[in-house]
């Protein structure tokens, strides 16, 4: 099947100054529901629905699975077909997106320690362990995100909202009010503000 077809234009064709969407940050920082956000305020969602909701991620990933392969050398044509859409992308591949688009990324970031502790759970479930201790990870993460924000900054190119988990969880109408602001699209507000869940904030520090 060509993944293309999964997500053609609807009856009016986006134009082509339209900035693709991008829901990024780490693993396990909250893009999901971000994504599960947008799509409750009426846009188009780019997904393949190859990984299924699970016990980690009960109302689903929203990942599109071609994602993963920017920066392997395949063309990524596919980033034609999602102007004015929203497609989740890891921060760790952020820096091999096509630059002769134009996006709007919209970065969650989450108290590291959580990510941790979220990662470690779903690593359990599956009966998996890491070999690399928490302080390591840590670093590492931070390092990071500390090179992505400075990568973020010099692009002219993309345009970039940082949106706070935590602040979300605990009162989302500022930090869905920013996200509405800067899309500056006709979206569901109120539907919007109604998707994060505190029963799934199972990771608290």
């Amino acid at each position: 099947m060509n993944l293309l077809n999964l997500f053609k234009p609807k009856q009016t064709d986006v134009s082509e100054t339209k900035p693709v969407i991008i829901v990024s940050g780490l693993p396990r920082s909250g893009t999901s529901m971000m994504m599960k956000i947008l799509d409750a305020g009426g846009l188009e969602i780019v997904t393949d629905n190859e990984r299924t909701a699970d016990e980690d991620n009960p109302k689903g990933y929203y990942e599109f699975e071609i994602v993963k392969q920017l920066g392997d050398g395949s063309e990524a044509d596919w980033v034609n077909q999602a102007e004015g859409k929203v497609v989740k992308v890891i921060s760790f591949l952020l820096q091999h997106l096509p630059s002769n688009h134009s996006y709007k990324v919209i970065f969650m970031r989450r108290n590291v320690e959580e990510i941790l502790a979220s990662q470690q759970q779903m690593l359990a479930r599956r009966g998996e362990t890491s070999t690399d201790s928490d302080e390591r990870v840590a670093d590492t993460f931070q390092e990071h995100l500390k090179r992505v924000r400075v990568w973020l900054a010099n692009q002219k190119n993309i345009q970039v909202l940082y949106v706070d988990y935590n602040s979300l969880m605990k009162e989302p109408q500022g930090p869905i009010q920013g996200v509405y602001d800067f899309l500056g699209l006709p979206l569901d507000l109120e539907k919007m503000i109604a998707v994060p869940d505190t029963k799934l904030y199972r990771q608290r520090k």
